[in-house]
């Protein structure tokens, strides 16, 4: 039996991992296709196409939980722009990141869009009368043995969230168009525990502040890029 990869140490800081390229030669996705009613047709169409990312190499040895997330496209007049928190430190998972609203599936949960409208709920105060959602995007697995299912939807520029400050240290937005050009993503590998580890970042300058947008979400962002890429 084979063990089951080394978690991260425990000084890990992705900041300091070199960028071994950028993507900036593959298109970005065209203005019109990041429209509301272009988003609404292309979730509601049968096109087949391939994800890119699905899994990382696993590194915790529990069993597999389901978990859902939260893939908010807020409607701002200037354009779509793509919701996140920054997670707070003191968290068993994934502490200190930048995500989605989302979390663990409950007993109780219907599916698994009842679990990313409940966590977004609980976690940033989302209501969901705000929420339209779209679709899924395929499980992506993380190293941490989530089976995360991304479910996309439109949010109301009306909508109100309220942190809660046990899980989220702040929420932020960033425009979908940057998200969806290949140019702003990176690459970066690191050896660790005899194995070589890679990822994507999308880091992002709001002007104040530079949000490290990488790991599982940059991974799931990659995805919905190839989905509305087609």
């Amino acid at each position: 039996m084979t063990a089951a990869p080394s978690p991260p140490p425990p000084n890990f800081d992705p900041l300091l991992v070199p960028v071994i390229g950028m993507d900036g030669h593959l298109p970005k996705v065209p203005t019109e296709a990041l429209q509301v009613q272009a988003l609404v047709k292309r979730f509601a169409s049968k096109q087949v196409w391939t994800p890119e990312l699905l899994s990382e190499p696993r590194f915790s040895q529990r069993v597999p939980v389901h978990a859902s997330v939260l893939v908010p496209l807020v409607m701002r007049d200037s354009g779509l722009t793509v919701l996140l928190t920054e997670r707070t430190t003191h968290l068993s998972s994934h502490s200190g990141q930048v995500a989605f609203p989302g979390g663990k599936a409950d007993p109780e949960d219907t599916d698994a869009i009842d679990t990313a409208l409940r966590e977004s709920s609980e976690e940033i105060g989302l209501g969901r009368k705000f929420v339209q959602v779209l679709g899924t995007l395929p499980i992506y697995t993380t190293g941490s043995a989530f089976l995360v299912t991304p479910v996309v939807a439109l949010v109301d520029a009306a909508h109100t969230v309220t942190r809660n400050p046990h899980e989220v240290a702040d929420i932020f937005e960033v425009p979908l168009s940057f998200l969806m050009d290949p140019a702003n993503h990176r690459r970066h590998a690191v050896e660790w525990a005899g194995a070589r580890r890679e990822w994507l970042s999308m880091p992002y300058f709001d002007g104040t502040v530079e949000r490290f947008i990488w790991g599982a979400t940059a991974g799931m962002l990659r995805n919905l890029y190839g989905f509305l890429r087609g």
